[in-house]
């Protein structure tokens, strides 16, 4: 009696290749999560600018208030605006309350850049003691 032949081993499957069914998929994955990223990078862009601006807006204030607390409106409004651009639209309203100076500036909120602004303000308030030689 003829002794029977051992059954084939299956062949493992090659490493590195796929079926013809998955052709492509990384590609359409790639086109179909751009736009989400693009749209999760813009919207952190825009918490960005928004901190800056609120952070602008609060330190020009700070200057004015301490420019005009010695000087007087002139100095504060100038102070106000020294280191912010004009795309920022800012707008510098100075004056007395009793013994401080308040000085509070107003920049419209940027969308993307500065320049592309909504009319939605941000507002820095900063108070000094006023300063008065006699």
């Amino acid at each position: 009696m003829p002794t029977p032949r051992p059954a084939p081993r299956a062949r493992p499957a090659a490493r590195g290749r796929r079926s013809g069914a998955d052709r492509g998929q990384v590609a359409v994955e790639f086109v179909g999560m751009v736009p989400l990223i693009l749209l999760l990078v813009a919207a952190v862009w825009e918490c960005v600018l928004i901190g800056y601006a609120f952070s602008l807006a609060g330190n020009a204030a700070d200057e004015a208030a301490r420019a005009g607390a010695v000087h007087g409106d002139g100095a504060c409004r100038a102070a106000g605006v020294q280191h912010i651009s004009g795309a920022w639209g800012p707008d510098v309203r100075c004056g007395e309350s009793g013994d401080v100076y308040k000085a509070t500036v107003r920049l419209k909120l940027p969308v993307l850049y500065p320049g592309l602004n909504i009319d939605t303000p941000v507002e820095g308030v900063a108070g000094s003691p006023v300063e008065k030689e006699d």
